[in-house]
């Protein structure tokens, strides 16, 4: 078979319960060389295909044969808001009207005092329109699903509604109902041996307006669910203020930026598109994308991204990606993705959702052969028939893993996790070890100057500055460190002549008349400018806590040493707490020395070390731990760590790395804060428990709810009422993820 080389997220309209979405997916799975996943709660097909053998048109046409609709999806920006929900709308309308119109015919049914006579007259002008025309939407899916000759709960809420009114005419116009003027009550249980003159116009309205109430309360508690990556969408920049090449700043709406062009970021202001400063500095609010508070230093040079608010100074950004390629974008897409997807525990519930409603007719019919059978009236058979139609719900069943993994998704976003798929949730529920690279996972991936220790009687402020301008000059790491300390203490550097760098040794120059040399210590011996016993014990010691040591020296004399580490970030030793906390095993995997090492893994709490692995190592002591019975989560950054992510049974990118370790991971932490990875699985494993709560209490509701409508326990309406309530109350429990906060200490 050849390979599914494309990928189309269709939007798909018409659907009513997760038996449609069942079959528009089975229907696309019929064609040759597609491979589609239909998602019931958001409304949308994940649809992978061979273009050779499939075309979007003939994707279309399948979902319309199924009798649905589905349109391409519009390419969506982070600026761009999306459709006004009007199906909710349209059903809030219904239940508006119908439920003036019901609310007469029930109290009228159930209250002996109100019934005047030939008051079922009444009940019948009023419950009409609403079985009618309320019920509108039921019939026409249900004559839909009939051409097709199929049926779906659409098609159970029809017969059953239909049924009573149909009834009620026959009973009102034949039966002795419309001329005895008798008394007919609305009960809970119904009576056994009602005449066939009964009368259930207030069943047949009750039962629409109750499921188009729970319809509605379902359609807008869907939206609530998918409200996070709406709001994310809809956070840009409406406007820019491009600055033009005569240095006039020109506003003009966000769709007329282009990758390239400068633009002007005042205070307070949002950032338009992704883009690097080239002018400025300021105080950056990133927690749109990163869910922290504190706001990030920008200078000429920084990375920006669209939708962020800029909260200092005055920046002029030039654009980098613009529309659909910006990052925020892209976190959207990937949310949708993952929302667009299905978890292993909803395969069952589909399964059944597509067998449901054939075998719930069949229950229908035997009930009112069975009790018909027993002796009983034809009313009370009749009624326990239309119970079991109406109770049986398997929109809970569709509803329970999607509602969840929107809103589980959702919140992620808001706090910088992206969760890639639904499958990734039953890995965190099993992991427990988790092994975490070291430079730019646990420590900040830049190196930075410790400390500063001058030879006795030689200024601190004065060496810095000497070594900072000569370093200035070079590109290696460890003199940008130098050189950005140099800067950061305020006074200015002076010029470097003669400048010459000793490749692997250091570098030498001439810095206000001063024959300066900088490198590793052994390269100013051989200069001629040892370290003294006072600098050579400060080397030793820097050296046994793994930080790299720089000889700063002049006149013929070593006059410095500085100290340069890879420093640990603030949060790492929390972070470390907080999964020993979960039950998680930690270990500390690097490429670095086995001192360096073991100093980082004490600092934050790690007692096992694996140090000096080279990159295709780290797959190596993935997989081994793996064969110890270990499940594995791994958390890295760099290029290579990117197989061992793939490699573990649970991998988790810090979204500050790379785009390769991004890609590879299962979870993505958009902030450099490793707090951040307890977050992601605290979060993932709650969602999957909302999931399981949610299958339970559908599974266990319909498994209690048809065999008390078989047996005759429930009214039609109150059946209704609990139909509508199953849906609500699974969605409703899934909303409960928006909740869910970062452990944070005090």
């Amino acid at each position: 078979m050849a390979a599914l080389t494309k990928h189309l997220d269709l939007e798909l309209a018409g659907m009513t319960c997760a038996s449609c979405a069942t079959r528009i997916e089975r229907r696309l799975n019929r064609l040759d060389g597609v491979s589609a996943s239909v998602n019931y709660a958001t409304e949308r097909a994940a649809v992978d295909f061979d273009p050779q053998r499939a075309t979007a048109d003939e994707l279309l046409e399948a979902v319309a044969t199924a009798g649905y609709r589905a349109q391409l999806p519009a390419d969506r920006s982070a600026g761009d808001e999306g459709p006004p929900d009007q199906g909710a709308q349209e059903l809030r309308r219904r239940v508006v009207l119908c439920g003036s119109l019901t609310l007469p015919v029930l109290l009228l049914a159930m209250i002996p005092a109100l019934q005047f006579d030939r008051w079922q007259w009444l009940s019948m002008l009023l419950a009409t329109p609403v079985v009618i025309w309320g019920a509108w939407p039921f019939h026409r899916a249900a004559w839909m699903n009939l051409r097709h000759g199929a049926a779906t709960m659409d098609t159970l809420v029809s017969l059953g509604v239909l049924a009573a009114w149909t009834w009620s005419m026959y009973a009102l116009f034949i039966g002795d109902a419309g001329m005895a003027g008798m008394t007919m009550r609305f009960e809970i249980v119904p009576r056994r041996g009602a005449g066939s003159d009964a009368i259930y116009f207030e069943i047949a309205a009750t039962v629409t307006t109750l499921i188009l109430l729970g319809r509605w309360f379902e359609a807008r508690a869907r939206r609530s669910a998918g409200a996070a990556i709406r709001g994310l969408l809809e956070l840009g920049a409406k406007e820019v203020a491009v600055l033009r090449e005569d240095g006039i700043e020109h506003r003009v709406p966000i769709e007329q930026l282009e990758a390239g062009m400068r633009f002007v970021v005042r205070p307070g202001e949002k950032i338009a598109t992704d883009g690097i400063v080239e002018e400025g500095h300021s105080a950056v609010d990133m927690s749109l994308l990163t869910g922290e508070p504190v706001p990030v230093e920008v200078e000429p040079g920084s990375q920006v991204a669209g939708a962020t608010i800029n909260s200092g100074g005055r920046l002029i950004v030039r654009a980098t990606r613009v529309g659909a390629d910006t990052a925020l974008a892209q976190i959207a897409r990937l949310v949708e993705a993952a929302q667009t997807g299905k978890a292993p525990v909803q395969r069952l519930a589909d399964r059944v959702a597509g067998v449901f409603v054939p075998i719930v007719l069949l229950l229908a019919v035997a009930t009112l052969v069975a009790w018909l059978l027993a002796g009983e009236g034809a009313a009370f058979a009749f009624t326990a028939a239309v119970a079991v139609l109406i109770i049986a719900c398997p929109c809970a069943l569709g509803l329970a893993t999607p509602t969840a993994l929107m809103a589980g998704t959702g919140r992620g976003a808001q706090l910088g996790i992206l969760i890639r798929g639904p499958e990734v949730l039953e890995s965190t529920r099993r992991v427990d070890t988790i092994v975490l690279d070291k430079t730019g996972t646990i420590t900040a991936g830049r190196m930075s100057l410790v400390a500063t220790h001058p030879l006795r009687g030689t200024d601190a402020a004065q060496a810095l500055r000497i070594a900072g301008a000569l370093e200035d000059a070079s590109e290696h790491p460890i003199a940008a460190a130098v050189a950005r300390a140099a800067r950061e203490a305020g006074e200015p550097l002076p010029a470097v002549d003669a400048f010459e760098n000793r490749e692997g040794l250091g570098v030498v120059g001439q810095v206000e008349g001063r024959a300066v040399v900088i490198g590793r210590p052994a390269f100013l011996a051989a200069e001629g400018m040892p370290l003294d016993a006072e600098l050579e014990g400060v080397r030793s010691a820097a050296e046994a806590e793994g930080h790299t040591v720089v000889a700063v020296g002049w006149d013929g004399a070593a006059r410095a040493v500085l100290e340069i580490a890879d420093t640990i970030k603030p949060t790492s030793a929390q972070a470390i707490a907080d999964l020993r906390a979960m039950g998680l095993r930690p270990v500390l995997l690097t490429g670095d020395n086995a001192t360096a090492a073991r100093v980082v893994a004490a600092d934050v709490g790690i007692e096992e070390v694996i140090a000096e692995v080279l990159p295709a190592g780290k797959v190596d002591v993935v997989t081994g731990l793996q064969g110890q019975g270990r499940v594995v989560a791994m958390v890295g950054d760099g290029v290579n760590d990117a197989p061992a992510l793939a490699a573990a049974d649970l991998g988790l990118a810090i979204g500050t790395g790379t785009d390769v370790a991004i890609q590879a991971s299962d979870l993505t932490l958009v902030s450099g804060d490793l707090r951040a990875a307890g977050d992601a699985i605290r979060l993932s494993r709650a969602t999957l428990r909302i999931i399981k709560q949610n299958l339970a209490w559908a599974f266990g509701y319909n498994i209690a709810a048809i065999p008390l409508a078989a047996a005759g326990l429930l009214n039609p309406a109150i059946a209704g009422a609990a139909m509508g309530l199953s849906s609500v109350s699974v969605v409703a429990n899934a909303l409960r993820l928006h909740r869910f906060a970062p452990q944070r200490d005090a």
